[in-house]
């Protein structure tokens, strides 16, 4: 087998390899970063691979201090406090260090760093975009230590809007981290329930991206190795948490899924938003649930794109039946539950999670149009497990 190691451009700069995070001083110099903030989440601030991170860029004459007031699925708060203290000491840069809620919020604080006017002027609308302070912007390393969001090589961030408890999208193409270091070695000491979990998520994002009907040659061809990648090696990286090998090409395909998905997503991601804004429960975990079901809903205009799909993968049989049949059997190897139900979500949620899926900007990009009405029948399939397509 080749050296699972490499640099590369695509488009984000990505030093790739076992090892690698001896480089991160190194990586913060070359972007000009004299004094990062590292931004991560509570639990991993607490793990000697923070404190060793943060020694290694004093060592370097790099002043770097740690943020961790990250909360899963971030909130508006976290980022306002973490801009406060960025402005105070005045950092120069940000190590955004973690899953994909701490990758989140780092690249938040980052852009809300040199900016005057709200978080929200900045969600993925219209061209709202443009209302940003380029200028402003702080360059940033980002440094994954699970493999599934791929916010590592994001543009964006997923923040929940408390007033109303939605996931709000905050975008800018220069949100997207400089230069990424993506070791391996940092995602040894995942539990197996998380591995699995994010682990799906890399696949939902994959799956989404091949099955979004725009037009994207390059970033389906991205998705159906993403996924190849997953069904090699993410039921070996739940079992032996230790196999390296396993654990590059998980972070590879985790990479992979989001560069795919500027194609687009669709329905799981609708649904599993307001299930994390309102419940607080794990995106992937809950993306890995659903992802049955709303292919399932979308089987009519899917068929001929999961024959080609089976046959890529190697199923034994080339078709729609073998891809559904290939999930469920990985879901349940890999340990995640059956449906929405299990979860905590009850069908008295789903007149309020109904029309926030419907609003969600994922929504454009399923195969199959999508009404707040069509969306309380999809959650109710899955809180109740049912495998019905959009017609019944």
């Amino acid at each position: 087998m080749p050296s699972l190691r490499g640099n590369w451009n695509y488009p984000t700069l990505i030093r790739f390899g076992a090892g690698r995070i001896t480089e991160l001083p190194d990586a913060c110099t070359s972007l000009g970063i004299r004094k990062p903030l590292l931004v991560t989440d509570p639990g991993l601030a607490a793990l000697p691979m923070i404190a060793d991170a943060v020694e290694a860029c004093r060592q370097a004459g790099l002043p770097c201090d740690v943020f961790s007031s990250v909360q899963a699925n971030p909130v508006e708060a976290n980022v306002t406090a973490g801009v406060e203290l960025y402005r105070q000491r005045g950092y120069d840069g940000v190590i955004a260090f973690g899953g994909g809620s701490a990758l989140d919020a780092g690249k938040a604080i980052a852009l809300m760093a040199g900016q005057s006017r709200p978080i929200w002027d900045f969600e993925d609308r219209d061209d709202w975009y443009t209302r940003v302070n380029v200028a402003g912007i702080a360059p940033t390393v980002a440094v994954p230590t699970t493999s599934g969001t791929g916010s590592e090589v994001g543009r964006a961030s997923v923040i929940t809007d408390v007033r109303n408890h939605t996931k709000k999208i905050i975008f800018h193409p220069k949100m997207q981290p400089a230069l990424v270091i993506a070791d391996p070695e940092l995602t040894l000491a995942l539990p197996p329930h998380v591995t699995a979990a994010v682990g799906m998520d890399a696949l939902s994002h994959n799956l989404e991206a091949y099955c979004s009907p725009f037009y994207h040659p390059m970033a389906e061809g991205i998705a159906l190795e993403g996924m190849r990648l997953i069904k090699e090696w993410l039921a070996l990286a739940v079992k032996d948490g230790a196999h390296l090998d396993a654990r590059a090409h998980m972070m590879v395909a985790s990479t992979m899924g989001a560069t795919a998905f500027q194609k687009g997503l669709g329905a799981m991601h609708s649904l599993s938003h307001p299930c994390s804004a309102n419940l607080n429960t794990h995106h992937g975990l809950t993306n890995a649930v659903v992802m049955p079901y709303v292919l399932a809903w979308n089987r009519r205009v899917l068929e001929d794109k999961m024959v080609r799909l089976a046959a890529f993968l190697g199923l034994p049989e080339h078709s729609f039946a073998a891809v559904l049949t290939w999930i469920l059997e990985l879901r349940q190897t890999i340990g995640i539950p059956q449906t929405l139900a299990d979860i905590g979500v009850r069908d008295e949620h789903v007149v309020t999670f109904a029309p926030q899926a419907f609003d969600d900007p994922s929504t454009g990009g399923n195969p199959l149009p999508m009404t707040t009405d069509l969306f309380a029948r999809l959650y109710r399939n899955c809180i109740e497990g049912r495998l019905g397509d959009a017609t019944n």
